[in-house]
């Protein structure tokens, strides 16, 4: 048997949200969903998210390259670094997203799962795809230990 999981999945519950920048707001989604840890200052994934949420307000699927420009845009605009902004660390960010559910691929171009909203995709993917079977699996874990 091999130690690596199939799946994994890191939720984190925050006070709730009030009057919060768009940006703090997906960094706080981010957070919640274990796309970013405490006290990372790399941050990035905040950033290519929001742009996707952005383009996916017009259905847009965007290429790598248009994500870095519009990263970089969201960096200025809020005067964050731009470190972060190799292609390599974009296309590494985006299979995270990628390998969550909450993102798309088609012909190089990037899109919100399915064009959804993220809290659809948090509903369909998330808690009702990979939270039900996490938890079907530690109770089989459970179930055999009590074999013992």
């Amino acid at each position: 048997m091999k130690d690596i999981p199939l799946s994994e999945i890191t939720l984190r519950k925050y006070e709730k949200p009030a009057n919060l920048e768009k940006r703090e707001l997906i960094r706080k989604i981010c957070l919640s969903l274990g796309l970013l840890q405490l006290g990372d200052s790399r941050d990035i994934i905040v950033d290519i998210l929001m742009a996707l949420v952005d383009a996916n307000k017009n259905k847009e699927e965007i290429t790598s390259d248009e994500i870095n420009t519009r990263v970089e845009e969201i960096r200025k605009k809020y005067s964050l670094e731009t470190k972060g902004l190799a292609e390599s660390n974009i296309r590494r960010q985006l299979k995270r997203l990628r390998d969550k559910m909450i993102v798309d691929k088609s012909e190089n171009k990037y899109y919100l799962n399915e064009h959804s909203s993220l809290k659809e995709i948090f509903k369909n993917n998330i808690e009702k795809f990979i939270i039900p079977q996490t938890i079907e699996r530690v109770k089989e874990y459970l179930d055999e230990l009590d074999k013992e």
